[in-house]
């Protein structure tokens, strides 16, 4: 007669089955805890950039008037770009956003650079005098027939900048003696993006 094969006997160790099944669950917490981490990581990070990025180049501001026409309208909302001017100075042909004579209440003025720090600034014949000589380059407006407080030879002082509304018949600017040279420190950025979908949407130049 065939002998009975016999039948293998299994048996468990108890105490290591449960140091195994503790080590499995530290480890399994120990994963979770480290992603959990990692995903807080993440999105802490990028809600600092977000806010970076909306603080410092996406500022919104509305333009009110159409002394920018017609690169700007009334009522278009641009973005201005707060940084720029740290890392260097404002440049002739650019469009800021400024608080008139240092107004923290007052609305946000947009308009160009025309003269800059150190420069002597005259409208005369209708046309931007830039240290005596007539300036062509970077100059976005025509028939001058408002010289105001240019009328005379202005010395812009260190920090200061001549601006105009590329409308200059329709542009409250540094023609005014309200308004007159704008101080570095007053400027609030450089105006960059307009957001006007469907209307009026794109670079800003």
């Amino acid at each position: 007669m065939k002998k009975r094969a016999k039948k293998k006997s299994y048996t468990i160790d108890r105490k290591k089955w449960k140091l195994y099944f503790r080590k499995k669950c530290r480890s399994l917490k120990t994963e979770k805890v480290k992603t959990a981490i990692e995903w807080g990581t993440e999105i802490i990070v990028v809600c600092i950039l977000a806010w970076m990025l909306v603080s410092f180049f996406g500022q919104r501001v509305s333009n009110a008037g159409d002394s920018m026409s017609p690169v700007l309208k009334n009522g278009d909302v641009v973005l201005i770009n707060r940084i720029v001017y740290d890392a260097r100075k404002p440049k002739r042909g650019e469009i800021i956003a400024f608080r008139p004579n240092g107004n923290e209440n007052a609305h946000y003025c947009i308009k160009r650079v025309v003269g800059l720090p150190g420069e002597t600034v005259q409208i005369k014949d209708g046309k931007v005098y830039i240290d005596g000589k007539v300036q062509k380059k970077n100059i976005y407006t025509s028939d001058l027939d408002f010289a105001g407080i240019a009328e005379k030879k202005l010395t812009l002082g260190e920090t200061e900048y001549f601006v105009l509304g590329d409308n200059s018949a329709g542009s409250d600017d540094s023609r005014l003696a309200d308004i007159g040279n704008v101080k570095r420190e007053d400027i609030g950025g450089k105006v960059w993006f307009v957001t006007n979908i469907g209307k009026n949407f794109g670079f800003v130049k």
